[in-house]
């Protein structure tokens, strides 16, 4: 049995007894400052704990980065030289590095520590210049989402596929944007700065007074609930659609507005609990909050939300946008909280330099993707495509090549002929007379196209000479920007990584 004896006077130390020890317990304090002190000491604390945050944070950095330069390494038993290059740029998850085989790839930040020039390059935010890509690259995968710092438009041009992570880090952006529903609605960050700058300051950190004053000010701070509030969602990809589900879960009703919706995306909307509306305009005039889940194209979603159409939107409107900032015309917006058109709040984690220190526009720090749980499941994702489209030719998730896949039928033991051509009239047929007139016969094949690419794969029997088959048809073939032949990957020499693969513009 455990006995606690303390002594009635607070001044004295209290003394724990049990069995084979004897505690001493430091002497009791006045009720009010004893309080004070805990709570000084919780700030202590939180303040001692974000420290060892950051500094595991930047350890977690610091080992990706030397991992992303670290020389490329190749396991006892595998293929040196002859293995898949891969160049990284920034700092790669070691999740998504680690997807690559160490005995069939080789991954390093600087082409140095590489056996061959990159036939793959795999980056983040880093802006890709175009004599960072040499001749060898055959495809680009950025871990995210946006692609604006790959020069997509002269890829395309050389027959370069670039691809992208989509819905990879759409959890932690919903987070983010449910987090962002209850910061417009409930004074939380005005709250928490007017207790720390106000509150603490007039009061000298009295506890007493601080206390009295803390809940005698949450007058100066009432919200609302979002339950049963009207969320428009404009943008219905992964993102978009995650947002919705959770929205519903908070019992919110929801508009959403998305005209170029994918079929994939459509089934993963509750379309039965969630209103679809045919216009911008509509979704505006009945939301009482408004969150941005489009990309930037110049020409399609430049101030998407403007001041024509922020004129049709309710005057407490809130917006929330995780997207991109030029999507919203900030000094039109800016114009309208200035003279009380609009009264709600615009959360972004984007600078505007219209609404740059204005006390409605709440900014975070670029937030959206950055949790350990996003970064590692765009590199997986990254790496998993690269390797799918080094090894089959199937082409997912790519921003400027049509989606192609073709299943290996079973038994086939013939080479893979991966061909990217200018998406012109003629050109499949003069690549399929060129291989009927050497006797090549195509079990199966599929030839798709996006914009001004074509893409075609074809499963061959037999081919005698591979290199000459490409000179050949690229002569031939006025149309034909690259050629490779991909067999049975590092089991034949047909599908030996860095074989048999051909530009004409190099």
């Amino acid at each position: 049995m455990r006995t606690v004896m303390r002594t009635p006077v607070s001044s004295k130390a209290a003394v724990v007894s049990r069995p084979g020890a004897i505690r001493v317990v430091a002497p009791t304090v006045g009720r009010p400052a004893a309080r004070f002190a805990r709570v000084a000491a919780a700030d202590t604390d939180e303040v001692a704990l974000l420290e060892k945050a950051l500094a595991m944070a930047k350890e977690r950095i610091s080992k990706a980065a030397e991992a992303a330069v670290a020389p490329a390494e190749v396991e006892e038993g595998g293929v040196p030289g002859k293995a898949f290059t891969v160049r990284t740029f920034n700092a790669i998850s070691q999740v998504g590095l680690n997807r690559f085989p160490k005995k069939n790839y080789q991954v390093a930040g600087e082409i140095s520590q590489l056996s061959d020039s990159p036939m793959a390059i795999m980056l983040r935010s880093h802006k890709l210049q175009v004599e960072e890509v040499p001749a060898t690259v055959r495809c680009i995968v950025r871990c995210g989402a946006g692609v604006n710092n790959i020069p997509v438009p002269k890829m395309t041009e050389l027959g370069i596929p670039v691809f992208n992570t989509p819905g990879a880090n759409a959890n932690a952006v919903k987070e983010l944007v449910v987090c962002s529903l209850l910061l417009a609605s409930r004074g939380i960050m005005e709250g928490h700065i007017h207790v720390n700058d106000v509150i603490y300051k007039e009061e000298k950190m009295d506890y007493e007074k601080c206390a009295k004053r803390i809940e005698k000010d949450k007058a100066m701070f009432v919200g609302r609930e979002i339950q049963g509030k009207t969320l428009g969602v404009i943008g219905l990809g992964a993102i978009g659609g995650a947002v919705v589900n959770s929205a519903l879960a908070l019992g919110m009703n929801v508009v959403g507005y998305d005209p170029v919706l994918s079929l994939d995306a459509a089934w993963k909307l509750p379309g039965d609990r969630m209103k679809r509306a045919t216009s911008l305009d509509e979704l505006l005039t009945q939301s009482d909050y408004i969150t941005l889940h489009v990309p930037y194209i110049k020409d399609a979603t430049h101030h998407l939300l403007n001041a024509t159409n922020m004129k049709l939107c309710k005057p407490g409107v809130h917006f929330l946008n995780f997207a991109r900032g030029e999507i919203i015309d900030g000094e039109a917006m800016k114009d309208m909280f200035d003279n009380g058109q609009l009264t709600g709040k615009y959360i972004s984690d984007f600078a505007d330099e219209a609404l740059g220190g204005h006390p409605r526009h709440l900014v975070l720090p670029h937030l959206g993707a950055s949790t350990e749980e996003a970064e590692d499941n765009s590199a997986a994702m990254a790496a998993d495509t690269v390797k799918e489209f080094l090894e089959t030719g199937t082409i997912r998730n790519s921003v400027n090549f049509p989606q192609t896949v073709l299943d290996r039928k079973p038994g086939h033991i013939g080479g893979r002929l991966v061909i990217v051509n200018k998406n012109e009239s003629g050109v499949l047929g003069q690549i399929t007379t060129y291989l009927g007139s050497k006797n090549v016969n195509i079990e199966q094949q599929i030839n798709t196209s996006r914009g001004s690419i074509g893409y075609t794969v074809l499963d061959l029997t037999t081919v005698d000479d591979p290199a000459g088959v490409q000179a050949e048809l690229a002569a031939a073939c006025p149309g034909v920007i690259s050629s490779r032949f991909i067999g049975d990957v590092f089991s034949d020499e047909l599908g030996t990584p860095g074989t048999f693969f051909k530009v004409t513009w190099a």
